[in-house]
């Protein structure tokens, strides 16, 4: 277990995302971000830690996440993530993601797919996954009617087809039962 190894931080680093997604609001496009342990951000590019604010963190696991370029809306997620292959110093991504689910079910309707269509009741989440080199991983999840920071759902295992995807952007195996 190297020093990444800390699911807490994974854990507030899906937090913080969720706040700050929060804060810019909903019908957002999705954002993927780099998890780059802060004390080496600070080493490595002092002129951006300062320009974001950071100073040097007490918790030498801290994460700070960097915001990517978009993804290319023409191609299925899974297949976006499956092109990216992060550099050494990145300990761990994050996604965040507006769907529509069906209600009462784990079903996510596709992008474009007409909700009126299906003749379903949907409703509006956003989704942030966040996983580790060391697999460890976390998930938040926030509906629309219920939009408070107390009614936000999160857990390890909340979005596992997302969580799988991004594991594999770290080349983590995710083949079931390993």
């Amino acid at each position: 277990m190297g020093h990444y190894g800390n699911v807490s931080n994974i854990r507030e680093a899906v937090m913080d995302l969720e706040r700050h997604a929060a804060e810019q609001g909903w019908d957002r496009p999705l954002g993927l971000y780099a998890l780059v342990p802060t004390a080496d951000l600070l080493k490595a590019e002092p002129a951006l830690a300062n320009l974001l604010g950071i100073d040097s963190p007490t918790d030498p696991g801290e994460l700070t996440p960097v915001e990517q370029d978009p993804l290319p809306q023409d191609v299925p997620l899974e297949e976006a993530l499956g092109r990216i292959l992060w550099p050494e110093g990145v300990a761990g991504c994050a996604l965040v993601m507006e769907r529509l689910a069906v209600k009462g079910s784990d079903e996510t309707l596709a992008a474009g797919e007409d909700p009126a269509a299906s003749g379903r009741e949907t409703e509006e989440i956003r989704m942030v996954a966040g996983v580790m080199r060391d697999g460890s991983r976390h998930c938040a999840m926030r509906m629309r009617s219920h939009d408070s920071e107390s009614e936000v759902l999160n857990g390890a295992d909340l979005i596992p087809a997302l969580t799988s995807a991004l594991a594999l952007t770290l080349d983590l195996d995710e083949s079931p039962g390993s």
